[in-house]
């Protein structure tokens, strides 16, 4: 197989509270993301992660587990939200006037 005929790809997780586990890998052209996840090993090495509970994506950007993957590709694994987006907002909103008020 020539160089040209590789891709290569990352594949990134970030446990909580633990750094980023990240590992880079050299697929066959048709390659999807489910394929770079198992290649990665971090299925193994992370029990915690449920490929069918939890979404996965490219650059940021979710996207399902048959997507074909392209040269440079960042595949990531997300964990599932701990805190509704409005509401983190609306703590840091009643956060930040009670601080105001008190000083």
């Amino acid at each position: 197989m020539a160089n040209a005929d590789i891709l290569h790809v990352e594949v990134a997780y970030v446990p909580k509270g633990a750094p980023a586990d990240v590992v880079r890998l050299e697929l066959a052209p048709g390659a999807t993301i489910l394929h770079a996840v198992r290649a990665s090993g971090l299925l193994t090495r992370h029990t915690g992660i449920d490929l069918t509970a939890q979404r996965v994506g490219i650059w940021g950007r979710v996207k399902p587990l048959s997507e074909p993957l392209r040269d440079q590709d960042r595949v990531e694994i997300y964990r599932p939200l701990t805190v509704d987006p409005k509401e983190a907002r609306r703590l840091r909103y009643r956060d930040h006037r009670q601080r105001k008020a008190g000083g």
